[in-house]
């Protein structure tokens, strides 16, 4: 097989870099992935889990690591791939900061993995672990804790009191909370979304969605998903 092909950065008159060494690096990069979603599986527990996160973080850092292989030390190629990497946006709100914690970390561990710095990487896995573990028993969550959360949107009238709503919720919710507001019908009319439990059996739901409409105000009721726990 050509040399050019092996290794495209001899051909370039840079420094050559050894199959055995790029495949290591890359292999690392994909376990080292795997335990930072490992890490956050294990330490991020208390919250409603996204099932496609712990994918993104060992794909991510896998991607990283790659790219700090390509870039090496090519000042110009490095300005390069920030201005190709730019053009990327992310639309998903990531509804957690520690996601957002975690993502970062991925990216630094394939930036060390990549670098060739394997024993920092493992150092640095070690302290998130260490301190993530730390974090959720010292700080706890405002979740809801449980299983069939629903997200329900109620519309009342502006100048609605919403004590009566929230007794309702009482009667026949396990916890309930406040996840957004907003107005309708040019300021006349409010809609506002509630996270919550229910306490009872699934039959239930007919009489809260009954008693609900029966408040004074309240314009309609409606279920915007079953939110994944």
């Amino acid at each position: 097989m050509p040399d050019w092909l092996l290794n495209p950065a001899a051909a370039n008159g840079e420094a050559r870099l050894p199959l055995e060494e790029l495949s290591f690096q890359v292999g690392a990069s994909v376990i080292a992935g795997f335990i930072v979603a490992a890490i956050f599986r294990a330490t991020i527990v208390t919250r409603d889990r996204s099932a496609s996160l712990p994918t993104t973080l060992v794909l991510l850092t896998v991607m990283t690591a790659i790219v700090t292989l390509v870039i090496g030390s090519n000042v110009a190629r490095a300005f390069g791939l920030v201005g190709a990497l730019s053009i990327v946006r992310f639309r998903t709100v990531v509804e957690d900061t520690r996601d957002t914690a975690f993502v970062i970390f991925s990216v630094v561990v394939g930036m060390a993995v990549g670098a060739n710095y394997i024993l920092l990487a493992l150092v640095a896995m070690v302290a998130v672990t260490v301190v993530a573990s730390i974090m959720r028993w010292a700080v706890p969550s405002g979740r809801m804790q449980g299983s069939a959360k629903l997200l329900l949107c109620v519309r009342l009238a502006s100048t609605q009191d919403t004590a009566p709503i929230l007794e309702v919720f009482k009667k026949y919710t396990k916890d309930f909370k406040t996840v957004g507001v907003s107005t309708a019908k040019q300021g006349a009319a409010m809609e506002l979304t509630y996270g919550l439990r229910m306490s009872g059996a699934p039959e239930t739901m007919i009489p809260f969605f009954a008693e609900l409409n029966r408040v004074d105000g309240v314009q309609g009721v409606e279920i915007k998903e079953n939110a994944k726990s």
